[in-house]
């Protein structure tokens, strides 16, 4: 079984969506291997977006993902990264699908509510980023 990274940003976490998105996912027969409510260190919001250094909306990006709790997540399924993306829908909730979770809970391109990850190897970057560090 393919494992895949998911984190839920504050913005839903902020607007009371935990249980929706996990449902979400769960009902799509992604399974939750690891979970944890966290307030994210500087030190791994900066590893984890570390390909947006030096972009002009990096700074808002570590405000952001730091201001208050996340839930990270584990996903298991078969093609799971590919599931959870497609789940997600486009960056920009605006031009997401109807009935993806960006579309149905995401605010703006920058508060999504959700992050996945987009390869295999992303994912196990990510996973030893968020739970063994």
């Amino acid at each position: 079984m393919e494992k895949t990274f998911v984190l839920i940003k504050p913005d839903a976490v902020e607007r009371n969506l935990i249980g929706k998105i996990l449902n979400e996912y769960e009902r799509n027969n992604l399974k939750i291997v690891d979970m944890k409510l966290m307030i994210v260190s500087d030190y791994i919001a900066k590893k984890h977006y570390a390909e947006h250094e030096g972009k002009p909306f990096y700074e808002n990006l570590i405000s952001y993902i730091t201001r208050g709790p996340l839930v990270a997540l584990v996903l298991e399924g078969e093609d799971a990264v590919n599931r959870a993306r497609s789940l997600n829908g486009k960056t920009d909730p605006k031009i997401s699908s109807k009935n993806t979770i960006r579309a149905l809970y995401g605010k703006s391109l920058s508060e999504n509510s959700v992050h996945s990850s987009d390869s295999k190897e992303s994912a196990k970057r990510e996973i030893n980023l968020w739970f063994n560090s």
